[in-house]
Protein backbone atom coordinates (compact mmCIF):
# COMPACT_ATOMS: atom_id res chain seq x y z
CA UNK A 1 0.00 0.00 0.00
CA UNK A 2 1.37 3.24 -1.19
CA UNK A 3 -0.98 5.71 1.28
CA UNK A 4 -2.57 4.56 3.58
CA UNK A 5 -5.08 7.61 5.60
CA UNK A 6 -6.59 7.10 8.93
CA UNK A 7 -7.73 9.09 11.56
CA UNK A 8 -10.87 9.79 10.76
CA UNK A 9 -14.20 9.43 12.71
CA UNK A 10 -17.45 11.20 13.91
CA UNK A 11 -17.17 14.10 15.28
CA UNK A 12 -19.49 17.17 16.52
CA UNK A 13 -19.83 20.74 15.32
CA UNK A 14 -16.56 22.83 16.52
CA UNK A 15 -14.65 19.65 17.11
CA UNK A 16 -11.29 17.92 15.99
CA UNK A 17 -9.57 15.59 14.77
CA UNK A 18 -5.86 14.81 13.56
CA UNK A 19 -6.00 12.29 10.13
CA UNK A 20 -2.25 10.49 9.16
CA UNK A 21 -1.03 9.34 6.35
CA UNK A 22 1.95 6.72 5.64
CA UNK A 23 3.60 7.02 2.66
CA UNK A 24 5.70 4.41 1.00
CA UNK A 25 6.18 6.30 -2.28
CA UNK A 26 9.66 6.98 -3.65
CA UNK A 27 11.31 10.80 -3.94
CA UNK A 28 8.49 11.28 -0.74
CA UNK A 29 11.09 13.87 1.27
CA UNK A 30 11.76 15.77 -1.48
CA UNK A 31 8.13 15.96 -3.03
CA UNK A 32 4.61 17.97 -2.37
CA UNK A 33 2.53 16.06 -0.45
CA UNK A 34 -1.49 16.74 0.10
CA UNK A 35 -4.41 15.85 1.34
CA UNK A 36 -7.52 15.79 -0.72
CA UNK A 37 -11.01 15.47 0.28
CA UNK A 38 -13.93 14.40 -1.81
CA UNK A 39 -17.89 15.04 -0.61
CA UNK A 40 -20.90 12.80 -1.73
CA UNK A 41 -21.72 14.23 -5.40
CA UNK A 42 -19.03 16.26 -5.39
CA UNK A 43 -15.56 16.41 -7.27
CA UNK A 44 -11.86 15.72 -5.17
CA UNK A 45 -10.31 18.97 -4.10
CA UNK A 46 -6.92 19.55 -2.57
CA UNK A 47 -7.44 21.43 0.75
CA UNK A 48 -3.90 21.33 2.09
CA UNK A 49 -0.30 20.69 0.58
CA UNK A 50 3.05 20.71 2.30
CA UNK A 51 6.33 21.23 0.17
CA UNK A 52 9.52 19.22 1.38
CA UNK A 53 10.60 21.84 3.93
CA UNK A 54 7.24 22.65 5.47
CA UNK A 55 6.00 24.88 3.80
CA UNK A 56 2.25 24.71 3.62
CA UNK A 57 -0.79 26.60 1.27
CA UNK A 58 -4.18 26.24 2.31
CA UNK A 59 -7.73 26.03 0.48
CA UNK A 60 -9.88 29.28 1.40
CA UNK A 61 -12.64 27.02 2.80
CA UNK A 62 -10.21 25.44 5.57
CA UNK A 63 -7.39 27.94 6.19
CA UNK A 64 -7.46 28.92 10.11
CA UNK A 65 -8.47 25.77 10.87
CA UNK A 66 -6.78 22.91 9.55
CA UNK A 67 -2.90 22.48 9.56
CA UNK A 68 -1.12 20.11 7.62
CA UNK A 69 2.58 19.24 8.75
CA UNK A 70 5.02 16.26 7.86
CA UNK A 71 7.89 13.79 9.43
CA UNK A 72 10.21 13.29 6.17
CA UNK A 73 11.99 10.55 8.54
CA UNK A 74 8.66 8.66 8.68
CA UNK A 75 7.35 8.87 5.55
CA UNK A 76 4.44 10.56 7.50
CA UNK A 77 2.15 13.28 6.58
CA UNK A 78 -0.88 14.70 9.15
CA UNK A 79 -4.05 17.14 8.59
CA UNK A 80 -4.86 18.84 11.78
CA UNK A 81 -8.50 19.61 11.54
CA UNK A 82 -9.81 22.25 14.30
CA UNK A 83 -12.91 24.25 14.20
CA UNK A 84 -14.90 21.76 12.33
CA UNK A 85 -18.15 22.11 10.02
CA UNK A 86 -20.72 19.96 8.51
CA UNK A 87 -19.26 21.22 5.32
CA UNK A 88 -16.34 19.27 5.79
CA UNK A 89 -17.44 15.74 6.08
CA UNK A 90 -16.06 13.97 3.21
CA UNK A 91 -13.37 11.53 2.44
CA UNK A 92 -9.68 12.82 3.22
CA UNK A 93 -7.38 11.36 0.93
CA UNK A 94 -3.72 11.83 1.06
CA UNK A 95 -1.49 12.27 -2.04
CA UNK A 96 1.87 13.26 -4.03
CA UNK A 97 1.09 16.38 -5.21
CA UNK A 98 4.28 16.72 -6.89
CA UNK A 99 3.60 13.41 -8.49
CA UNK A 100 0.20 11.86 -8.16
CA UNK A 101 0.00 7.91 -7.28
CA UNK A 102 -2.99 5.88 -7.20
CA UNK A 103 -5.66 6.66 -4.41
CA UNK A 104 -6.03 5.16 -1.28
CA UNK A 105 -9.00 3.90 0.55
CA UNK A 106 -9.09 7.40 2.60
CA UNK A 107 -10.16 7.64 5.67
CA UNK A 108 -13.65 9.13 6.45
CA UNK A 109 -15.12 12.14 8.66
CA UNK A 110 -18.16 13.00 9.72
CA UNK A 111 -19.14 16.07 11.36
CA UNK A 112 -22.45 16.03 12.51
CA UNK A 113 -24.61 16.84 15.99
Amino acid sequence: VQLQASGGGLVQPGGSLRLSCAASTSFFSIHIMGWYRQAPGEQRELVARISSRGGAMYADSVKGRFTISRDNAKNMVYLHLDSLKPEDTAVYYCNDVTELRSWGQGTQVTVSS
